[in-house]
């Protein structure tokens, strides 16, 4: 019987019974009841509850991101590639014996670009594409994320039959969501929908056709359940890791290739500026700068503008704080220990020095690493301590006293005096932090940050013209830039004299 006869025969009995002296009033609750379920139950039919997903739910349609487009990375590029080969060349792995990858997993920092690369292995392949996201198959009704997973597979192979294609790849990012470690404790919804992924996962070889590869991106690898990380599931972890300096500058290069640059700008040296940025903190570096641009009515962004796009990303946009003067004097002098410091242990460092307050910070000192640096040797993480400690000592010596603006230095100073300890370069020698008295190493890291202000004091005692002369010039200027801090700093106090 078709919806429009029901429509039709339903009132016309109600009035019949009405006719007949009947009382309808119980054949109205239970429809209302019937009703009432009935769009309880479509609903959830809608959410995906007990249901089939969609057809083409997370297709994804292919984007024009290629391989080429992503800056740095060629070592997890190059292992993403040949996993995604073996979708591609199968006579070629029959050939050799190999199994084929199963899943790819991406690891590393936020905004590497994880996402990026599973969008340029869409187009790397004639594969079958489709993605989701780990809160995707989050809900609070049992079962419900197992089901939605196995739509997920099954989709994808319906969507490579239907497209005459013989292998399909699933992305999953933020997959820490629903692959967490079981605690054993309780059944939980997670552990059903990551026990589907497993089942899934081990399920995908027993058809050669549609081959399906599964590629996984996750900022917690230490997160994930180990049964998930086995060989036979993601076999092959790679890290996407923070570009180094060469690929910050391709980084940067593809992101300014349609922007309008003046001829000062040096795409090096932002690189060489920005080391420890990301990916995507380097595109916005990029954006910001030509948003500067556009703000000061220029027809080409200037390095300047770069330069201010640095500052930003790192420290915030400025902030309308009105310091006093005696305060502003104080902080100058602070930002100035620093900077002296850090030009006396690694000349060339400082690129700015800034009374401009930005986010927390009412000023700071923009350094310049001469060269990537991974591995530390005492000699170099105790000379980072005393540019941390320039500024407070600064202060003691122009005000007898220190402020609350050496917090952080301070906390910066002492996470590196006890890696000293902690890698064995102390008096101590190589030490188990945890078979060890936390009184001696708290004496240890208070003997090696003690000498070490005493040799700051020292240091910064020999440079009172400079801090005189500077003084001024960077309240009446508030950024003064590194070329012209070391032109005054070498006329003032030459390092000759220091040394003798």
């Amino acid at each position: 019987m078709s919806k429009e006869m029901l429509y039709g025969v339903i009132p016309a009995l109600l009035i019949f019974l009405v006719f007949l002296g009947v009382n309808i009033t119980p054949f109205l609750l239970f429809g209302a009841v019937l009703a009432g379920l009935f769009f309880v139950m479509k609903r959830q039919g809608n959410m995906g509850f007990g249901n089939k997903a969609k057809a083409g739910a997370h297709a994804v349609p292919k984007s024009s991101i290629q391989f080429v487009d992503i800056g740095g990375q060629q070592r997890a590029k190059t292992e993403l590639k040949e996993a995604l080969d073996f979708l591609i060349y199968k006579d070629k792995i029959e050939q050799y014996g190999i199994r084929p990858i199963k899943g790819v997993l991406l690891t590393g920092p936020p905004g590497t670009g994880k996402t990026l690369m599973a969008k340029a292995a869409a187009n790397y392949t004639n594969s079958a594409f489709v993605a989701a996201s780990g809160a995707s198959f989050v809900e609070m009704y049992v079962g419900v994320g197992a089901q939605r997973l196995r739509d997920l597979f099954k989709e994808v192979r319906q969507l490579a039959e239907k497209n005459g294609q013989d292998s399909g790849i699933i992305f999953i990012d933020e997959i820490d969501v629903i692959g967490g470690k079981r605690d054993g404790q309780q059944q939980r919804e997670y552990d059903q929908t990551l026990n589907q992924l497993l089942t899934e996962m081990d399920g995908i070889a027993t058809k050669d056709k549609p081959r399906i590869l599964v590629i996984a991106a996750t900022n917690r690898k230490d997160m994930l359940d180990s049964a998930l990380l086995r060989p036979g599931r993601f076999d092959r972890h790679i890290t996407v890791d923070l570009p180094d300096k060469g690929a910050r500058e391709q980084i940067m290069t593809i992101h300014t290739a349609k922007k309008p640059l003046a001829s000062d700008v040096d795409l090096e040296r932002v690189a060489q500026e920005t080391f420890g940025f990301s990916g995507a903190q380097l595109e916005s570096v990029a954006n910001e700068a030509a948003i500067y641009a556009m703000r000061d009515e220029c027809e080409k962004i200037e390095m300047r503008h770069f330069s201010y796009a640095v500052d930003k990303v790192m420290m915030g946009e400025k902030v309308d704080r009105e310091a006093s003067t005696e305060e502003k004097k104080r902080v100058a002098l602070h930002e100035l220990g620093h900077a002296i410091v850090s030009e006396r242990v690694r000349p060339g460092s400082v690129s700015q020095v800034t009374l401009s307050p930005r986010g927390q910070a009412l000023g700071y000192v923009r350094q310049n690493p001469m060269e990537d640096r991974y591995l530390y040797t005492k000699d170099a993480l105790e000379q980072q301590i005393m540019v941390c400690l320039g500024g407070a000592v600064a202060e003691e010596i122009y005000y007898g006293g220190r402020s609350t603006g050496s917090k952080n230095d301070f906390e910066q100073a002492l996470g590196m005096a006890q890696e000293i300890v902690n890698s064995g370069m102390s008096s101590m020698g190589i030490i188990h932090p945890q078979y060890v008295d936390k009184s001696k190493v708290h004496d240890e890291v208070n003997s090696i940050l003690s000498r070490l202000v005493d040799k700051t004091r020292e240091l910064l005692g020999k440079h009172d013209e400079v801090f005189q002369q500077s003084l001024q010039q960077l309240l009446d200027q508030e950024v003064v830039h590194g070329d012209q801090f070391r032109v005054m700093l070498e006329s003032m106090v030459p390092v000759q004299e220091l040394v003798g």
